[in-house]
């Protein structure tokens, strides 16, 4: 099980882990109802390092890419669900449109993301720069949160 650190933990922890030569694996999103998807994108993610960091989108990230609606769940516990998971070691918090500017002081060894987001996996330039790998691992179909949220709405109608 992980731990929800701030930015500077983060950045103290992943130097432990690098100068025990340990495989940073780094994924982010706004995770907003956990889904099997989402589990089995975190274990694959997991599977490909020693260490795996899950960054997530603040409350207000999330309202800007998905709408006023959402999230569902407010950041904190989002974190804390995912810290929960066995296949996690860090969960943080960013505010920022993208995840490059801690990209860019973690430099981890390895970038996931959904393959939904192939076409522009933001921090690329920055992990490969630094010899990292970047993948987009498939998804699991038919999980999606979008998909959830609309499924309860229209039970609600």
């Amino acid at each position: 099980m992980g731990r929800v650190l701030d930015r500077d933990e983060l950045l103290a922890e992943c130097r432990r882990w690098k100068e025990g030569s340990q495989k940073t694996v780094f994924t982010n999103g706004c995770y907003d109802l956990l889904h099997p998807g989402h589990i089995r994108l975190l274990e694959r993610a997991r599977s490909l390092g020693d260490r795996l960091i899950v960054a997530i989108n603040s409350d207000s990230s999330v309202r800007g890419l998905k709408g006023p609606s959402r999230p569902i769940i407010r950041q904190h516990e989002r974190a804390e669900l995912l810290a929960s998971l066995e296949a996690v070691d860090a969960v943080t918090i960013f505010d920022e449109e993208t995840p490059c500017d801690l990209l860019s002081l973690l430099l981890p060894d390895v970038l996931v993301k959904g393959a939904d987001w192939s076409h522009w996996i933001a921090g690329r330039e920055i992990v490969e720069a630094a010899g990292g790998q970047v993948l987009a691992l498939p998804l699991e179909p038919d999980f999606s949160t979008t998909g959830i949220v609309e499924t309860v709405l229209e039970q609600q109608r």
